[in-house]
């Protein structure tokens, strides 16, 4: 990963939908294996999927280039009481392999927000599939394409919504802080060229970051937006809504 793309761009994809997801998929890997699992987020930053897991009593390995991110995963895993459960390691998916050591095996490696700043998507999903043991999960979240392109052309950036629709990286131009953006057939393409099934493919924040948020002043609208978020999660019959998400999260496994 290069100096420029270390750091996580501004409006990565970390919900509530996909927390919730990640949870209950844990627990059930927890079932299964009668114990707690170890997880790897590689990317990890702040520690804002990896506390959540370590407070569910799950042991968390974050590898993360940034030494002011590890400080605050530090910090907030104190201030949980889970700093024995946290291990944060200064890194990259480059170097990975060689930081967790060459028998490490995680029941579930995390991918968030990082695909879009490594210089090579391909393989840093390589070098996470890597480090799963047998029947282990890769979750990943990535950015996606059409909502880039639909909420720049509602707000009247036409050639930028252009711009998103066409280029290869799905980037309105240089300034873009999103280094890199994603459709969901390439997505499940590349995990399944790593030898790993999608179970679980689901865009989220569908119109949470579409409606002004002047539009969200009393705690009904919240509730109705949260209510309107989740029904579209759920409709199966309307996949079309998942591809507008600003997110795309993908489970897929080890066989």
């Amino acid at each position: 990963m290069s100096d420029d793309r270390a750091r996580r761009p501004a409006g990565a994809p970390r919900t509530t939908a996909v927390q919730r997801v990640l949870d209950a998929h844990a627990e059930q890997l927890r079932a299964t294996r009668g114990r707690a699992l170890r997880v790897l987020d590689l990317g990890g930053g702040t520690g804002g999927t990896a506390v959540p897991l370590a407070v569910a009593g799950h042991e968390l390995t974050v590898v993360d280039p940034s030494p002011d991110a590890l400080f605050s995963l530090r910090r907030r895993a104190v201030e949980q009481g889970v700093e024995q459960r946290v291990r944060a390691l200064q890194g990259d998916a480059d170097t990975v392999g060689a930081l967790v050591g060459p028998e490490a095996a995680f029941d579930l490696v995390c991918l968030h927000g990082t695909l879009e700043v490594v210089d090579d998507p391909g393989a840093a999903v390589g070098a996470a599939a890597a480090l799963l043991a047998p029947d282990a999960t890769l979750s990943l979240v990535v950015a996606q394409r059409l909502h880039a392109v639909l909420s720049n052309a509602l707000a009247g950036r036409l050639e930028r919504a252009r711009a998103v629709l066409e280029r290869p990286d799905g980037r309105w131009g240089e300034e873009d802080p999103v280094p890199r953006r994603f459709d969901e057939p390439a997505v499940v393409a590349l995990v399944q060229e790593h030898g790993l099934t999608p179970v679980h493919v689901q865009g989220v924040r569908v119109f949470a970051d579409l409606v002004p948020s002047a539009l969200l002043d009393s705690e009904a609208d919240r509730a109705a937006l949260l209510a309107l978020e989740e029904a579209a999660a759920q409709a199966e019959e309307h996949r079309l809504l998942g591809s507008l998400g600003s997110a795309l999260h993908v489970l897929a496994r080890r066989g």
